[in-house]
C-alpha cells in the first residue's frame, strides 16, 4: 500500500520524488508527505492528509528545494491518518525516514526511548525507529553504523529510507520483508518500494534482499548483508514501460493482466508477512480488537468476487471454525438478514465503486455488525472511505473488464484474513507458519503454471466453435469452476455454466452430449476420488471432458478425455488461486479465435455504479 521515493542528485529531487509519489498512487494511501534537505543544510519537511495533489499544492505555496530528499505515502496501520502520523517522521530537526511495513516490537522499544528523554509526537511505529537510529547516531556519529544497530533490533517487517541534514550526501535504505529498490542514475542514485516509480529516471536497479542495509550517495551504491559482508546484488535492467496502461508485448490488457499475477500476488502478500507469520496490522490499527471479537463471517460481493467470497468461506470455515455466509450484494438489502452477535461483515470489489455492493454496505451499518472490513484493488474509492477495516490487493490498475489478476488477488488477501481470524484459538503458531509458507510460494507456483500457455491455446480451438460449456468442481473448487464459467461467457459470449459435481445427477447431465465440453479442475485432495465417479457419468453420457490435474492425480488422456498436467502439485491453501490460471487462458485465447473484443466484452462495464 504505502509509497516510497527517494533520490540524490546534482540537481533538485523534488520533481522526481513528487513524480515517484505519482506513479504511486495506485497503491492506496491516506497522506503524502516529502522531506528535503535544502542548501543551508535544513531539512524541510511538509506532510498533507489526502492525496499527492495536496502535498502538491503545498508545496506550489512554498517551494522546496534540495538535491537530497525523500517521500512517501502511507496508509494508516499505527494512528490515525493525520498529518502528525503521517510520513516522514522525524527525530529532532536534522533526521528524517520514511517506513513501510510494520514493527511488532514497538511499544518495548518506545519505552526505553522514553526512559532514555525522548519525547513522541506521532503515533506511529515509524517515529520510534527514528528516535532509535537517532539514539545510536549519539554513540558513534555514523548514520550507516545506526541504521544497521536499530535495525538489529526491530521485529517485524520494514522498508526504510532514511536522511539527515548532519549527513547530507548521503541516503541510507534498508529492507526486511517489504520491497526495496534502488535506481542507477548518471550522477544521481534513487531508492524506492517499485520500480514503477523510478521509470521516467532510470531502467537500471538493484532489489535489496531481507537484511540488506544501502548506503547511497551521488556516485556510488554499497550494499550490506546482515552480516555485514558485500552480497553481490545483480544490477537488473528493466523492460517495464513507463505506462502501466500500455499493454506493451501483449496483444490485449487481459493477456497482460493474466501474466502479472504473480507478481500481483506477490506485492499483495509484501509487508504483511513476516518470519513465517501474519502481521495483522497491515488490516488496520483496530484490526487486533477487531478479529478477537469476531465469533462469525459474512461476506457481500458481486461477480468474480463473489466467487472469490465463495472460496474464504471454506477457508474461513475450515481454518478459523467461525461460522461464514456468502450472499450476492444485490440481493442482500432485500432479505431481512439476521446478524448474530459479533458477526465481522466483509466486502469484496475490485473498484470500490460497485453501487450494489456500496448499498449492501450501508444497509449492513445498519444492522449491528461488530465491524465492517473491505477487500478492495483502488485507493481512496467509496468502499474504502466507508469502510472501518482495509486490506488492499495491489493488483495494480486492471484494464481488462473481465477480472483476472484483481481475483486472484482477492483470493490472496482473503487466505491472509482467514489466518488472521484463526489466531482467535483454532490456529496454531506451527499451522500458521505453515499457510504462510504455502502462500508465499505461490508467485513461483504461479510462473510456473504460466508455462502451460502454449498447450492451453491450442486446447481452446476446441471451444471457439461451441454454443455451451459445463465446469465442474468439487469443495473448494467449485467457486473455481464458476469463475471459469463466467471468464467463458463474459469475452467469448459461448454459454457456460458451473456446478458442483456432485450434483450431476441431480440436473445438469441432462445437457450432457457429445457437443457439449465439461471443463473440470482436479487437484489430488480429499474428494478426487468423488470427482473421478462423477466425471465417469459425464464419460458414460459421451460427454467431453478437459481436465486439468494434479500430477499425481492419477488422470490420463484418451477418447474423449483431454488431460492437462498441473506443472506442480500444490496444497489446498494453493490450489483455488494456481487453478484459476488454466481457466483464464482458456477464456482468453477461445475468445482470441471468435475475434471478440477481448479487453471491452460486450454490455460489461469494470466498475458497475448503477444497480
Amino acid at each position: 500500500m504505502c509509497g516510497i521515493v527517494g533520490a540524490i542528485a546534482e540537481r533538485d529531487v523534488v520533481p522526481i520524488l513528487m513524480e515517484g509519489l505519482r506513479r504511486l498512487e495506485y497503491r492506496g494511501y491516506d497522506s503524502a508527505g516529502i522531506a528535503v534537505v535544502d542548501a543551508n543544510q535544513k531539512m524541510i519537511r511538509l506532510r498533507r492528509v489526502g492525496k499527492v495533489k495536496a502535498l502538491q499544492d503545498g508545496l506550489d505555496e512554498n517551494p522546496v528545494v534540495g538535491v537530497i530528499g525523500i517521500s512517501h505515502t502511507r496508509w494508516a496501520t499505527h494512528g490515525e491518518p493525520n498529518e502528525v502520523n503521517a510520513h516522514p517522521q522525524s527525530s529532532g530537526d536534522h533526521l528524517s525516514i520514511v517506513h513501510n511495513g510494520i514493527i511488532e516490537n514497538y511499544l518495548s522499544l518506545k519505552q526505553e526511548l522514553l526512559d532514555a528523554g525522548y519525547e513522541f509526537e506521532s503515533e506511529t511505529d515509524t517515529e520510534v525507529v527514528a528516535h532509535r537510529i537517532d539514539f545510536h547516531l549519539q554513540k558513534n556519529n555514523d548514520l550507516l553504523a545506526a541504521v544497521r544497530a536499530t535495525v538489529a533490533e526491530l521485529v517485524g517487517a520494514y522498508a526504510l529510507v532514511i536522511v539527515s541534514s548532519k549527513f547530507p550526501d548521503r541516503l541510507i535504505a534498508a529492507r526486511c520483508g517489504t520491497p526495496v529498490v534502488l535506481g542507477l542514475g548518471e550522477g544521481e542514485n534513487y531508492v524506492a518500494s517499485d520500480v514503477a516509480a523510478l521509470l521516467p529516471v532510470t531502467r537500471r536497479f538493484i532489489f535489496l534482499e531481507d537484511g540488506d542495509v544501502a548506503d547511497i550517495t551521488v556516485a556510488s551504491m554499497k550494499v550490506l548483508d546482515s552480516e555485514g559482508n558485500n552480497p553481490d546484488r545483480p544490477v537488473r535492467k528493466s523492460q517495464l514501460s513507463e505506462n502501466a496502461m500500455d499493454k506493451g508485448q501483449y496483444s490485449h490488457f487481459m493477456l497482460k493482466e493474466i501474466h502479472e499475477q504473480p507478481e500481483a500476488v506477490a506485492n499483495t502478500l509484501a509487508e504483511r508477512v513476516a518470519g513465517g507469520h501474519l502481521l495483522e496490522q497491515a488490516f488496520g490499527h483496530k484490526a487486533h480488537e477487531v478479529f478477537s471479537k469476531t465469533r462469525a463471517v459474512h461476506i457481500i460481493a458481486c461477480g468474480t468476487s463473489y466467487h472469490a467470497g465463495l472460496v474464504a468461506r471454506y477457508q474461513i470455515e475450515q481454518i478459523c471454525r467461525l461460522p461464514c455466509s456468502v450472499d450476492i450484494a444485490s440481493e442482500y438489502r432485500y432479505r431481512n438478514a439476521v446478524v448474530a452477535d459479533n458477526t465481522l461483515y466483509v466486502t469484496i470489489s475490485q473498484s470500490g465503486e460497485t453501487l450494489d455492493t456500496l448499498e449492501a454496505l450501508r444497509a449492513a451499518k445498519k444492522k449491528g455488525y461488530l465491524a465492517h472490513l473491505a477487500i478492495c484493488n483502488v485507493p481512496e474509492s467509496s468502499l474504502i472511505r466507508e469502510s472501518d477495516l482495509v486490506l488492499m490487493t495491489r493488483a495494480g490498475p486492471e484494464i481488462g473488464v473481465a477480472s483476472t489478476k484483481a481475483f486472484t488477488t482477492q483470493l490472496t488477501a482473503l487466505a491472509l484474513l482467514a489466518i488472521a481470524l484463526g489466531r482467535g484459538g483454532a490456529l496454531d503458531a506451527d499451522t500458521e507458519q505453515k499457510l504462510i509458507g504455502q502462500l508465499m510460494q505461490l508467485p513461483d507456483l504461479l510462473k510456473q503454471t504460466l508455462k502451460l500457455d502454449e498447450e492451453i491455446k491450442e486446447l481452446a480451438k476446441r471451444f471457439a466453435d461451441k454454443l455451451h460449456a459445463l465446469f465442474l468442481g468439487r469443495g473448494i473448487q467449485h467457486p473455481i469452476a464458476m469463475e471459469g464459467a463466467l471468464k467463458l461467457k463474459e469475452i467469448s459470449y459461448i454459454h457456460a455454466e458451473a456446478y458442483p459435481a456432485g450434483e450431476l445427477k441431480h440436473g445438469p447431465l441432462a445437457l450432457v452430449d457429445d457437443d457439449m465440453p465439461v471443463v473440470t479442475v482436479a487437484p489430488n485432495n480429499e474428494l478426487l476420488e468423488k470427482l473421478k465417479s462423477n466425471l465417469q457419468e459425464v464419460r458414460a453420457r459421451g460427454g467431453e471432458l478437459f481436465v486439468f490435474a494434479d500430477p499425481d492425480a492419477g488422470f490420463k488422456s484418451e477418447p474423449g478425455v483431454t488431460v492437462l498436467t498441473m506443472p506442480a502439485h500444490v496444497e489446498e491453501m494453493q490450489a483455488p488461486i494456481v487453478y484459476t490460471l488454466p481457466l483464464q487462458l482458456l477464456s482468453y485465447y477461445a475468445d482470441v479465435i471468435k475475434g471478440t473484443d477481448i479487453d471491452k466484452p460486450r454490455n460489461l462495464a469494470k466498475s458497475v455504479t448503477v444497480e
